[in-house]
């Protein structure tokens, strides 16, 4: 007993430092493989890895074939971390099973068993073979008889000599199986000598075997047999899941047998199954439960047939459909583990505690297949717990820590809370967890009282204190005390009762039209010794003031009061508005229903039911009235060719709110429409429903004429008649066009033209007797699929006519300045029996110049007898020509005359301005202007001069170099000098800026610099001096 006592100390200890560091067993990380070795490896060691994770960490051991290896005993083993390394190895004394056992204080834990094999291919023991005869066509089995080996092996044969391997095909066949080379019939080309070769398939070591020689016998040739079959599949093969399995078979007959696959159940083969014809082959990749069952290989020629038939059966190691999980149970509880695994044939299990295996005890320790059940656990019951689940294919292993506790209670992690505070009339439960095992008992204080239960105060079945409908005398100090038998202890937490949150004035429901504002109250009154939190929430979703605050906003201003503003309602708004007031203690929640009163909602559904020519028939469905009964309904309409939507006229014109149905008038032919209904009430216009479908309306007669016919003009011989196309949205129709009808004035017969192109605006009739500007009546008509329309209003027109015949004559030209020069002539009579004159075109080239690249300048009117050139250059020989022309052309040219134009103008301003004012009088000076050698010399000069900001300017020209301006002194000018010439005016002086005078004398200059343009800005000094 002292002993049991002991344990349940050191264990009480184990469980408090179990917080702290973590104890768990060991879990295996990396666990070792099987490995083959080869035996003429240069590197004669080999290392088994295993490592484990655990706290404290773990230590390492390890099993040969189930017997524990002393590294101490032996030095060719060693330990390095968990990993075991071999060297000098012995193939008679380690092959074998090993198995890693990983080990702490929580318990131990073993690894999947590992294998080590020796690979090794010795020599063939014999050297010679005797010589095998044979009748020709008959068939021949040559014996490989593999040396002792281990490891996996392949074989092929050479035919005479290295490196001639014999190729496979339906007449040879070499067995991977047996080693053995098979040829169904022999022929001549078959004599030789043949060498079986050996290679393991781990080392890649190869050995030859003796040579087998093949003659042929000389006593006759074998006559034809039936298929015999040499090479055939075992009749039960397993097959790993996943695995890929090859089936052998052949056979020898005369003629050579063909090699055929099936599946006895008549099942086809799946595509990834490709039977090899030419080497006797079959091979499923990927074994599946799907592929197991019987097959038959069928060999046939034309003696007859042989069947070889096998079974394939489906194995699968095993697998975990339900591993272990830790269990921290405490003393005396029930532990209950259950393990589940699949496998093919059925798994088996077995139970590992601490590496050993687990043996049932009476009734308290059960085991039965996967599962484990412990009643009552104790202290020896902790440990590492493995299950192992195997068949002949495999084992696997899944490991679980049971850690069984035994501590006294104790409430290092889960303390009283400190305080508690709960409403008057509310309910409150005070939590008591403490940590302890086994579970024992809980009781309550009330300050240094025990607490006795009744209708209000319970002790909950966790240990909890539920107290319900709570007054002020339950304020206090609560005291939890657990027990059990290793122990007690307790924890304290005060109780506070809070005067309950109540809503005075809270928000009622609201009827309001769109646009209108409204404040939705809350006010409370509560603990004032409680923070107070109000939220507002909108259909379930709380308001966010920021980001709505466009619309919401808190406006209480007090602390027990947070009503809420809406401004601006929109339908949106319509729901339900709750107010949730929260304190540390109690939340309390009042609502409100708010109906929002707006326009209409767009209706739904809008279709065109039926379309005419000009009409269409419309359906729609109500949309949301939004609390204001719908009074009537518009229909908009909408074309490729209208300026956004537009109302129509409709039947009946007014469409009461109950009608979901309407007509539409008034539509052209051939357009297509787009259609949209907007509902109406009593508070406003609503959305526009979805548009319709494009709908096009039917087809019609046109009715629309093409506008402003005209004409004329055109070449010799031609009348064109002109017009503006009919817009497509009129044509009422496809394939519009126009039929153009004309006439000479006084015929009573029409010539006619059809013109196909919609976006027609022109047509030319040609004819080599049209005599020109003759007059033509024109009309021009309007044509669909449906048929002809309308043609437009008679107009007159005339033929083309001919350019002028005559050229001016009594040409002059003069030079009115460095730039312009006036040229004349005698204008050329007309009548109707002549050929018509619109005006007269001038052209002018200069001396470096020709008449095909000339410049031109055109003079309106037929009797206009001078024109001026402007734009020419100064003292420069122009040559100029004067041509008449009309619509069809320009006449010949006159005679050309020549003309120099003067010099350029001066091109020094006037410089060294002064001025002076005095009593309403400004005199004006400069430096007289010297015109250069190649400028016209100065006639005078022009003196502009204007208010400052008026446009309109006064000139005086003078041809002297002063000038007196009659001009009021309160009034600020502006004012510039320019030279005049016979070759025009020369360069301006710069703005001379004269301010408004204030004394009666005033005096100025204006400053040296540059000439500006008439835009630029001059500022002048000037000195204003009063009168001695």
């Amino acid at each position: 007993m002292l002993l049991l006592w002991k344990l349940l100390v050191l264990q009480s200890f184990m469980g408090c430092l179990a917080d702290n560091i973590a104890l768990h067993g060991p879990s295996f990380t990396l666990q070792p493989k099987s490995i083959v070795f080869p035996v003429d490896s240069m590197d004669n060691k080999v290392a088994f890895n295993c490592e484990a994770k655990g706290n404290p960490p773990p230590y390492y051991r390890w099993k040969l074939n189930g017997t524990v290896i002393d590294p101490g005993m032996d030095y060719r083993y060693s330990l390095v971390g968990g990993h075991l390394h071999i060297s000098n190895l012995n193939k008679d004394q380690d092959v074998g099973t090993f198995q890693c056992v990983a080990s702490n204080t929580v318990g131990t834990i073993v690894s999947k068993e590992a294998i080590l094999q020796f690979a090794y291919l010795e020599h063939f023991k014999t050297q010679t073979r005797s010589t095998v005869s044979v009748r020709e066509g008959q068939g021949v089995v040559l014996l490989c008889g593999p040396p002792p080996h281990s490891g996996g092996l392949m074989y092929s044969w050479i035919f005479n000599e290295y490196p001639a391997f014999v190729q496979q095909d339906t007449h040879r066949f070499v067995s991977q199986e047996t080693g053995n080379i098979y040829i169904a019939k022999v022929e001549p080309s078959d004599v030789g000598n043949y060498t079986c070769v050996v290679t393991n398939t781990v080392t890649n070591s190869r050995v030859q075997g003796p040579t087998t020689p093949l003659v042929l016998r000389t006593d006759g040739v074998m006559g034809e047999y039936e298929p015999k079959i040499e090479v055939h599949f075992p009749e039960i093969v397993p097959v790993a899941k996943g695995s890929t399995v090859k089936l052998e078979c052949f056979a020898l007959g005369n003629p050579v047998p063909s090699i055929s696959w099936r599946r006895a159940d008549g099942i086809p083969f799946s595509r990834k199954v490709e039977p090899n014809k030419s080497s006797g082959v079959l091979e499923i990749p990927y074994f599946q439960q799907d592929d197991a069952g019987s097959y038959e290989c069928i060999a046939e020629n034309s003696r007859g047939k042989n069947v070889a038939k096998g079974r394939l059966t489906f194995y699968a190691q095993p697998h975990w459909l339900q591993k272990l999980n830790d269990a921290h149970l405490p003393i005396e509880a029930g532990l209950l583990w259950e393990c589940r695994a699949m496998g093919k044939p059925n798994v088996s299990y077995r139970w590992l505690k601490n590496g050993q295996p687990l043996e049932p005890l009476q009734e308290r320790i059960q085991v039965r297949n996967g599962v484990l059940a412990i009643n009552t656990l104790s202290l020896s019951d902790s440990g590492m717990y493995q299950c192992v689940a195997e068949n002949k294919h495999g084992v696997i292993y899944s490991n679980a820590e049971l850690q069984v506790i035994a501590i006294p209670p104790d409430f290092i992690q889960n303390q009283l809370k400190k305080l508690t505070m709960v409403i008057e009339g509310g309910e409150v439960v005070i939590e008591c967890k403490p940590r302890m095992s086994p579970k024992g008992v809980i009781s309550w204080r009330k300050g240094t009282e025990a607490l006795r239960e009744n209708e209000r105060i319970t002790v909950l079945e966790n240990g909890s204190l539920r107290i319900t409908n709570v007054n002020k005398s339950d304020d206090g100090s609560y005291t939890c005390v657990a027990r059990n038998q290793f122990g007690g202890a307790s924890s304290r937490g005060s109780l506070v009762v809070k005067d309950p949150t109540v809503i005075t004035v809270p928000p009622s429901n609201m009827d309001v039209t769109v646009g209108e504002s409204i404040v939705l109250p809350c006010q409370v009154s509560h603990d004032h010794s409680l923070a107070i939190t109000f939220t507002w929430s909108y259909n379930g979703q709380l308001i966010d003031f920021k980001r709505d605050g466009d619309y919401f906003e808190k406006v209480g201003g007090q602390h027990s009061a947070g009503d809420m503003m809406i401004r601006n309602i929109q339908v949106k708004h319509a729901g339900k508005y709750l107010c949730m007031v929260q304190t540390s203690v109690d939340t309390v929640s009042a609502g409100a229903d708010l109906v929002v009163r707006g326009p209409p909602g767009p209706p739904e559904s809008t279709e065109v039911e039926e379309m005419t020519d000009t009409t269409a028939l419309l359906s729609w469905r109500a949309g949301l009235e939004n609390h204001s009964p719908i009074t009537t309904y518009t229909i908009q309409a909408r074309t490729p060719f209208s300026v956004g939507w537009q109302a129509v006229t409709t039947v009946p014109e007014v469409i009461d709110g109950k009608k979901l149905t309407a007509k539409v008038g008034n539509l052209n032919p051939w357009v297509e429409y787009e259609f949209r209904v907007v509902a109406n009430n009593a508070i406003g216009i609503g959305e526009a429903s979805v548009p319709s479908k494009k709908s096009r309306s039917k087809e019609a007669f046109p009715k629309v004429t093409p506008a402003n016919v005209s004409g004329g003009g055109g070449s010799q011989s031609e009348l064109v008649i002109t017009w503006e196309p009919v817009p497509e949205e009129l044509q009422n129709g496809g394939g519009f066009g126009y039929v153009v009808a004309f006439r000479p004035v006084g015929a009573t017969s029409w010539m006619q033209a059809a013109v196909t192109s919609a976006d027609a605006s022109r047509y030319v009739f040609k004819n080599e007797s049209t005599p020109p500007f003759s007059p033509y009546e024109v009309k021009v008509g309007v044509y669909n699929n449906k048929g002809e329309g309308p043609f437009s209003p008679l107009v007159t027109i005339y033929s083309a006519e001919e350019e002028p015949s005559r050229a001016p004559i009594k040409i002059k030209a003069k030079s009115l300045s460095a730039s312009e020069m006036e040229v004349s002539w005698k204008p050329l009579p007309w009548n109707t029996s002549k050929r018509r004159v619109l005006g007269y075109e001038l052209r002018y080239w200069d001396q470096e110049g020709k008449e095909e690249t000339a410049s031109s300048v055109r003079k309106l009117g037929n009797k206009t007898s001078s024109a001026v050139i402007r734009g020419v250059k100064g003292s420069t020989l122009y040559y100029v020509t004067v041509r008449a022309y009309n619509s069809a052309g320009v006449g010949p040219g006159s005679d050309t005359v020549n003309v120099t134009t003067k010099k350029p103008p001066p091109s020094q301003p006037p410089l060294n301005i002064l001025w002076n004012s005095s009593h309403s009088k400004i005199m004006l000076h400069w430096d007289q202007v010297k015109a250069l050698e190649n400028e016209s010399e100065v006639t005078g000069y022009k003196v502009l001069y204007k208010r400052n900001r008026q446009s309109r300017r006064s000139v005086i020209e003078t041809n002297t170099t002063s000038v007196e301006l009659s001009l009021s002194s309160d009034e600020e000018y502006i004012i510039q000098i320019q030279p005049l010439s016979d070759g025009g005016e020369g360069s301006s002086s710069k703005l001379i800026i004269i301010p408004k005078i204030l004394g009666p004398d005033a005096v100025g200059s204006a400053s040296k610099v540059s000439t500006l343009s008439a835009l630029s800005t001059i500022v002048l000094s000037f000195t204003a001096r009063s009168t001695l």
